[in-house]
């Protein structure tokens, strides 16, 4: 297993990070436990979750899969100095959990002390904001003018970053966390949460969780550029594209169990006829280089410079141990070559 280091936390993180957020519908405290034991003997130390998991969210399972870590770390309390783990508290959208309100200082006290007693832990090592409580352009929204900034409230949104970030930099120095980062933001996001930071002296952010897989390069190269030179780790979640780009959902296929066959809250956006013939693509050439079209997802993904380390989820064990490989297998630059090729063909499918 390969590390990088987690932007500017000092730490050290490996290049897969175990995602769990089918912990608690599709897979059982059982099914939990066997994938931590096997991604921690593959050299795994990196597990991401939130406090609105599993997925699909529902009213009735909202926070089980942060109770099936913590039941595995009070089962387990010598493993837990061995994870580093990353947890997130959501914005608004969800009636079911704080009436739906946006973060704030009030709701970080809350979600957080939540979030641990259900881990079971004294701390959570990195605690990560969702999304940001202005409508961003993620989850489907990127297309021209889905969103507009030109309606955005800035001064209203800094106001609103600075008592975020204050009472993160309070939780850093309680003690609940030890460090803080974002998810689903922008360029403008970072860099306005990065001069806040150091005009009022808190904590940096170390890190960004965004969607990033073959279906889906927004973030490169600006984003992706703006991590690398403020020393924040880029950490990319839905390698395969909620799971298209393994290809099982090809020609409106529908497993028995796969996640497609759920209820869908933000529906199938991805699923649209050029994705499906840019999948075609790179399924023939994973044919070709030897490796099942996962692999070639994920190890293309490790491999855009800039990446610290991507997350990865998996229903079956074969499916983890599959995906696991695909970071040390890799590709050569003639691959690499080949897959930017089909890319600049399909460079927006969805």
């Amino acid at each position: 297993m390969q590390f990088s280091a987690l932007g500017s936390s000092g730490e050290s993180v490996s290049r897969v990070c175990l995602g769990s957020m089918t912990w608690g519908i599709q897979n059982t405290q059982a099914d939990a436990d066997a994938q931590i034991n096997f991604a921690a003997a593959q050299g795994i130390n990196f597990m991401d979750t939130a406090e609105m998991y599993p997925i699909p969210p529902t009213a009735d399972t909202s926070g089980d899969t942060e109770r099936v870590i913590g039941d595995y770390f009070a089962r387990h309390p010598h493993a837990r100095k061995d994870w580093f783990v990353a947890t997130k508290i959501v914005g608004s959208g969800f009636p079911y959990i704080r009436e739906a309100s946006d973060i704030s200082a009030a709701s970080i006290e809350q979600a957080l002390m939540g979030s641990l007693q259900r881990l079971q832990s004294d701390y959570v090592d990195l605690y990560q904001l969702h999304w940001p409580n202005r409508t961003s352009p993620h989850f489907g929204k990127h297309g021209i003018n889905q969103v507009k900034s030109s309606q955005t409230d800035v001064s209203a949104e800094k106001a609103n970053m600075i008592e975020i970030v204050r009472a993160l930099d309070n939780a850093i120095k309680e003690g609940q966390i030890r460090f803080w980062g974002l998810s689903d933001d922008t360029p403008w996001g970072i860099h306005t949460f990065l001069s806040i930071c150091d005009e009022y002296g808190f904590a940096r952010p170390v890190s960004i969780q965004n969607e990033f897989n073959l279906l889906h390069t927004k973030d490169w190269p600006y984003l992706i550029e703006s991590c690398v030179f403020e020393d924040i780790a880029y950490l990319p979640w839905s390698p395969l594209a909620g799971g298209m780009l393994s290809g099982k959902y090809l020609d409106g296929a529908r497993p028995l169990g796969s996640r497609w066959t759920l209820a869908q809250r933000m529906g199938l956006f991805r699923n649209t006829p050029h994705s499906e013939s840019a999948i075609k693509a790179y399924i023939g050439l994973a044919l070709d280089f030897g490796m099942t079209p996962s692999q070639l997802a994920l190890a293309w993904c490790d491999q855009v410079d800039g990446v610290t380390s991507t997350i990865i989820g998996a229903t079956t064990m074969a499916q983890l141990d599959e995906n696991i490989k695909a970071f040390a297998r890799g590709l050569t630059a003639e691959e690499m070559q080949a897959v930017n090729a089909v890319w600049t063909q399909y460079p927006a499918p969805f």
